[in-house]
């Protein structure tokens, strides 16, 4: 005997042009609520934290939707990893030392005039790299008009300018 689960979604993984799309629909649906129990700064802030719960989420995901597993399964591991990355989050926005543990410091890479390489070495950014930030950021490539620059915990450039 087969439910009418079973048309509609399949099983295992020969399923038709319907199925999979009706996966799809369903897993995105899902994936909507679970990016909101997650929170704005899953996909705000893109710290490394947030990039994993990206990558993970979607390739867990598409393991239900190609049928490659099982449903349930899928499903309570990507609420646990959503459940994991709030905690994280929580403690984050709590604690500046587990904060500094797990997302690292922004970088001095630009200071009085002198960009300091020991920095740009560690952080493995070129000027040129540099000077693109800067260009996005302030729509100037004049350094006299900049006093510091900074490589953020998500890896932008920032860079503030003289007063």
């Amino acid at each position: 005997m087969t439910f009418p689960a079973d048309e509609i979604f399949g099983s295992g993984t020969n399923l038709s042009v319907l199925q999979m799309s009706s996966r799809g629909v369903v897993i995105f649906l899902l994936a909507l609520i679970m990016i909101r129990v997650s929170g704005r700064r899953s996909f705000g802030l893109r710290t490394p934290v947030d990039n994993i719960i990206s990558i993970l989420l979607g390739a867990v995901l598409s393991r239900a939707v190609v049928g490659a597993s099982p449903f349930l399964p899928v499903m309570v591991t990507c609420f646990i990893v959503v459940g994991i990355h709030r905690a994280l989050a929580w403690f984050i926005a709590r604690y500046p030392s587990f904060s500094s543990f797990i997302e690292g410091n922004k970088i001095l890479i630009y200071q009085d005039g002198t960009f300091l390489e020991d920095n740009m070495k560690r952080v493995q950014i070129c000027r040129e790299d540099v000077m693109q930030g800067i260009r996005r950021q302030t729509t100037t490539e004049d350094l006299d008009q900049i006093d510091h620059i900074y490589i953020e915990r998500n890896g932008e450039i920032s860079a503030i300018k003289k007063k």
